[in-house]
C-alpha cells in the first residue's frame, strides 16, 4: 500500500478550490468573497462566498484543513479504534444556491482523513461525492450529472458507480420525510481500499469532474423565466435541504463537534426556505412532477 502524501493532498485541494471559484464567478459576474480563518487547536482554512449574486442567491466553497489531538465523536462512532490517535482532516466542500428556481443547487465534497499514533501504522481515507437537488426537475440534466460521475469513477472500476450511486441514495435521504433530497450522484466515505495512490487518483477525477457536471446545467437554467408560484414551491423544498443538513449530515456534525468554523460550516444553507404544514402539490401540477418523477430513486443512466 502506498505511503500518504498530505501535502500534495492540500496542494491539489487549494488549486481545485481556486479553479472553481474561477469558473462560478464567471458564471455569475460577481466576486466570491475570501475569508481565511485559524483554528484554535490547529489548522484553519479558507471560505469563498457568494450572497446576492446575479446567478447564485448564495452558495460558498472552503477549502479546510483541521488537526487535533483525540477525535470527535462522531468520527468514533463508527471507527473506536482510533480513540487517542492524532488526526488531521482536509478537504474542499460546496454548496450553491441559484437563484433561479429551474436551476438546482448542488454540493460537492472531496476530502482526506489521517490518524496517527506512534509505532503505528497510519490510519487514512478519502471521502466525497456530488449530488443534485432540482425543484423542478429536468431529465436531460439529471443524466448529464449522473453521466459525468460515472465517467469520473470509470477508470477505477467499473463497479464503483453503481455502488457509490446507491450510497449517495440512501446517504442523502430524510428518513423522517421517507424521500430523498433530490436525484442523487454519488457519494462514498472511508474510502482507502486502491491504495493510496489509486484512491487520490479517484478523488482527484471526481473533484475535477465537478464544473464538467454542473456548468452546463446551471448556464442552461439560470435564466429561465419564472414567476412567484416557482420561488414559492423552491422555497418551501429547500427546506428539505436544511432539514437534512442539520438532522443527519455527518460532515456538519464533524465539523461543530471538532470545533469548526461556523460559518464555514452553515454556509450550505439556503438564504430564503419556508415551512408548510402538511402541504402537498397540486395533482398533474409541475411540482407533483418532482415527487413522482425525480425523487424516488431510479437508475438514470438505463438504456
Amino acid at each position: 500500500m502506498s505511503t500518504p502524501n498530505p501535502s500534495a493532498v492540500k496542494a491539489w485541494l487549494l488549486d481545485l478550490q481556486a479553479r472553481i471559484v474561477a469558473a462560478l464567478e464567471e458564471v455569475d459576474g460577481k466576486p466570491f468573497l475570501r475569508d481565511s480563518w485559524e483554528r484554535e487547536e490547529g489548522g484553519g482554512g479558507v471560505s469563498r462566498l457568494i450572497e446576492g449574486g446575479n446567478v447564485f442567491e448564495r452558495g460558498g466553497c472552503n477549502f479546510s484543513h483541521v488537526q487535533g489531538k483525540s477525535l470527535p465523536p462522531s468520527a468514533m462512532a463508527a471507527r473506536p479504534e482510533l480513540a487517542g490517535r492524532a488526526w488531521e482532516a482536509m478537504g474542499v466542500s460546496l454548496v450553491l444556491h441559484p437563484r433561479n428556481p429551474y436551476a438546482p443547487t448542488v454540493h460537492m465534497n472531496v476530502r482526506f482523513f489521517e490518524a496517527t499514533a506512534e509505532g503505528k501504522e497510519p490510519v487514512w481515507w478519502f471521502g466525497g461525492g456530488m449530488d443534485l437537488t432540482p425543484y423542478y426537475g429536468n431529465v436531460d440534466d439529471a443524466v448529464h450529472f449522473h453521466r459525468t460521475c460515472r465517467d469520473a469513477l470509470a477508470p477505477s472500476g467499473a463497479d464503483l458507480h453503481p455502488r457509490f450511486k446507491k450510497w449517495c441514495d440512501e446517504y442523502f435521504y430524510l428518513k423522517h420525510r421517507k424521500e430523498a433530497r433530490g436525484v442523487g450522484g454519488i457519494f462514498f466515505d472511508d474510502f482507502n481500499e486502491l491504495g493510496f495512490d489509486a484512491s487520490y487518483a479517484l478523488v482527484q477525477r471526481v473533484g475535477n469532474g465537478f464544473l464538467d457536471a454542473y456548468l452546463p446545467i446551471v448556464k442552461a437554467r439560470k435564466d429561465q423565466p419564472y414567476g412567484e408560484r416557482e420561488r414559492d414551491f423552491q422555497a418551501y423544498r429547500r427546506g428539505r435541504y436544511v432539514e437534512f443538513n442539520l438532522v443527519w449530515d455527518r460532515g456538519t456534525l464533524f465539523g461543530l463537534q471538532s470545533g469548526g468554523r461556523t460559518e464555514a460550516i452553515l454556509m450550505s444553507m439556503p438564504p430564503v426556505v419556508t415551512w408548510r404544514y402538511d402541504w402537498h402539490p397540486e395533482a398533474g401540477s409541475a411540482e407533483e412532477a418532482l415527487y413522482r418523477d425525480f425523487l424516488p430513486h431510479r437508475d438514470w443512466l438505463a438504456p
